[in-house]
């Protein structure tokens, strides 16, 4: 099998047509950090590749599927990254080029020629719902939660799957509250296939995916291909075009600084506190004085340290 550092693939102990891809930083409920939206796409790749998989079920280690991007150093640093620069000025290109690699390394989920099945216990959530929506079907823990709420401050869903797989009444809701809903909540929406409790999630990831692998490769890849190609036709490719600019944007406006700010200056779980809840997010002239008060104090904070 394949060995990769943030995910591990291999067969189905009972069923070798089910390949387990297991996201696997259970102490930082699987975040994902920069090796794991590249080792996705191998490891989909890798069951592409064997002609005796017939469907990929995508689950996590330990406490939750997968808690979002890992981004608590960088928010709290002063360290640049790839998809969160301060550099002045900003190269909204360079950004782009970064965030919408890691889109397509997660699209190879929804791409790949066999069904793939997110199987969801405690949260999928901001970019672990990218991960887990990117999988053609959902099955949730009942008191599982999915939902991205950096949409209040600070992020936008790069793969702008939301629309697609709950409607645009729905997806605006999802989107302008930033809240999360649970797996039983996900059913009744139909974003879940289904939802069951959570000594029973296994056993319903496993009962689908069994029902899928006994049906011929051939016949997989194309109803796939043409369910997804009717998301292709009504825009998927530039919808996620526009929502990865924006993702940019949202960290480099004046709102997103404020919110890296206080989380320099705060704490990261200071600035996720305010953020979901419901307290208004500072936002133009008001963000941009705050910062401007942060960036004082913790100039005179730096200036002491150094004396």
């Amino acid at each position: 099998m394949p060995d990769y550092s943030a995910l591990r693939i291999e067969h189905d102990a009972a069923n070798p047509r089910i390949a387990r891809l297991l996201l696997n930083r259970p102490e930082r409920l699987n975040a994902i950090n920069d090796e794991m939206p590249g080792e996705i796409r191998a490891a989909v790749e890798w069951a592409e590749g064997d002609d005796t998989v017939h469907a990929i079920i995508v689950e996590g280690a330990g406490k939750g599927f997968c808690g979002g991007y890992d981004l608590v150093g960088y928010a709290e640093s002063d360290k640049d990254h790839p998809c969160q620069q301060e550099r002045d000025p900003w190269d909204p290109m360079e950004d782009y080029a970064h965030m919408k690699r890691n889109t397509e390394n997660f699209m190879a989920l929804w791409r790949s020629r066999k069904p793939t099945i997110a199987k969801v216990h405690g949260a999928a959530a901001a970019g672990g719902s990218d991960i887990a929506l990117c999988c053609d079907l959902l099955v949730m823990a009942e008191d599982a939660r999915i939902g991205y709420m950096p949409t209040r401050v600070w992020g936008c869903p790069t793969t702008a799957m939301w629309t697609y797989r709950l409607g645009p009444m729905r997806a605006k809701q999802m989107m302008f509250t930033g809240d999360l809903i649970s797996g039983r909540q996900a059913a009744d929406w139909g974003l879940a296939n289904v939802a069951v409790p959570a000594e029973e999630l296994e056993q319903a990831a496993l009962d689908l995916a069994n029902r899928i692998a006994g049906v011929p490769l051939g016949h997989l890849a194309m109803h796939k291909l043409v369910v997804n190609q009717v998301m292709l036709n009504m825009g998927l490719e530039q919808s996620q075009t526009m929502a990865t600019v924006f993702d940019g944007i949202t960290r480099h406006n004046p709102e997103g600084l404020w919110f890296r700010r206080h989380a320099q200056t705060h704490g990261f779980k200071s600035a996720i506190e305010w953020r979901d809840s419901g307290r208004p997010i500072p936002e133009g002239d008001e963000a941009r004085s705050l910062i401007e008060e942060m960036d004082a104090k913790n100039s005179v904070s730096d200036n002491e340290g150094d004396a």
